[in-house]
C-alpha cells in the first residue's frame, strides 16, 4: 500500500488482522513505522515495495486526486509487469480513472478503481468498496474487499469497467453532501425554537435514531457530536469540502440531470466559508436603493 495517511493505515490494520501479507510506503516515515510495529513489512521507496511483493502483484493507493496519483501510477507503469493490478481507493476523477486504465492496459497491467467510503471509523466498522475494473481481476483480489468490509458477503461489490468504481463514489458523496445539509438545515430550525420550547436538540436526535424513517449513521454521529458539544459552541461554520462534490454537480450539467439538492448543498459550504459576501452586501444595497429599507453598516468602513 502506498500513502498511508489515518485512512490508508487503518485499512492497513484491517487486512493486517484478516491475514494478509502487507509491504508499505509512504512518504511519511512515522506512516510506514506505525504499520510496521502493526506487522506491516516497510518499504523505503516504491522500488523496494514492488519488489517485496510476490506476483502477481497487487499495489493499493491512496493518494490526494490529481498530479500525486499520476506520478505514481506513472513510476508504478515501470516497475510492474503483466498481470499485475493497481488498485486506486482515493477519491480520483473517474475520467482521470479512464484515461490511467488505459495507460496501464497498454502495458498489460490491469487498474481497479475502488471508491471507498468509511473514513476513520472503517477500521472498527469496515468500508463500503465500489469496485471497477476487469471482472477477472476484482475476483482474484476478492478476498482483500471482503477483509475490508463490514462482511464476506456485504459492503462491496464490482459494479462496473474501470472508471464506475471512482464514479458511482462520485455520486455517493454527491448524495452525503445532501443529506448532512438537510440535517443542518432541520437542526438549525429546532435550535432556532429552544427559547420557546426549552427543546433538547440531543435528546429529539437520539429519538430520531430508533423508528424514524430519517435514521441513519449520519444522525448517530451528529448524537456524539451533540454530546459533546451541545451548542456546538466549539465549532467555526466553515466547511470545506474535497472535490467530489463539484464533480457531480459537473456532471449533473453536462448529462442535464437535475441535482437541486446536492448542488444547493454544495454552495452553501461555499458560502459558509465567505465572511460578510459582496453578494450579500449587494442585496442589502439594493433593497435599500429602491424602497428605502433600512441597512447596517459594516465595520470595514471604521477599520
Amino acid at each position: 500500500m502506498i500513502g498511508l495517511g489515518r485512512m490508508g493505515a487503518n485499512m492497513t490494520q484491517r487486512l493486517l488482522l484478516a491475514g494478509h501479507k502487507i509491504v508499505v510506503y509512504d512518504q511519511n516515515s512515522d506512516a510506514v513505522t506505525a504499520s510496521r510495529a502493526g506487522g506491516a513489512v516497510a518499504a523505503t521507496s516504491v522500488a523496494e515495495l514492488v519488489d517485496k511483493l510476490s506476483a502477481p502483484r497487487a499495489v493499493w493507493i491512496m493518494l490526494p486526486a490529481g498530479t500525486v496519483t499520476d506520478t505514481v501510477i506513472d513510476e508504478l507503469a515501470g516497475l510492474l509487469a503483466p498481470g499485475d493490478a493497481v488498485i486506486d481507493g482515493g477519491n480520483a476523477n473517474y475520467k482521470d480513472t479512464l484515461r490511467r486504465g488505459e495507460q496501464l492496459s497498454h502495458r498489460g497491467i490491469h487498474l481497479l478503481d475502488a471508491g471507498t467510503s468509511g473514513g476513520v471509523w472503517g477500521l472498527a466498522e469496515g468500508y463500503s468498496l465500489m469496485v471497477g475494473g476487469d471482472l477477472d481481476t476484482f475476483r482474484r483480489l476478492e478476498p482483500i474487499f471482503q477483509a475490508l468490509a463490514p462482511a464476506e458477503d456485504k459492503g462491496y461489490s464490482h459494479v462496473g469497467p474501470t472508471g464506475a468504481g471512482h464514479f458511482t463514489k462520485m455520486v455517493h458523496n454527491g448524495v452525503e453532501y445532501a443529506l448532512m445539509q438537510a440535517y443542518a438545515e432541520g437542526f438549525e430550525l429546532l435550535q432556532a425554537k429552544q427559547g420557546d420550547f426549552d427543546l433538547d436538540l440531543t435528546a429529539i436526535a437520539k429519538t430520531w435514531q430508533h423508528g424514524s424513517v430519517v435514521r441513519s449513521w449520519l444522525l448517530d454521529l451528529a448524537v456524539r457530536a451533540l454530546e459533546d458539544d451541545p451548542a456546538l459552541e466549539s465549532l467555526s461554520a466553515y466547511v470545506d469540502d474535497s472535490g467530489e462534490g463539484r464533480w457531480t454537480v459537473n456532471e449533473s450539467v453536462e448529462l442535464g440531470i437535475p441535482t437541486p439538492a446536492i448542488t444547493a448543498a454544495l454552495y452553501q459550504r461555499f458560502r459558509s466559508r465567505q465572511e460578510e459576501p459582496f453578494g450579500a452586501r449587494l442585496l442589502a444595497a439594493l433593497r435599500n436603493q429602491f424602497g428605502g429599507h433600512a441597512v447596517r453598516t459594516s465595520n470595514r468602513e471604521t477599520e
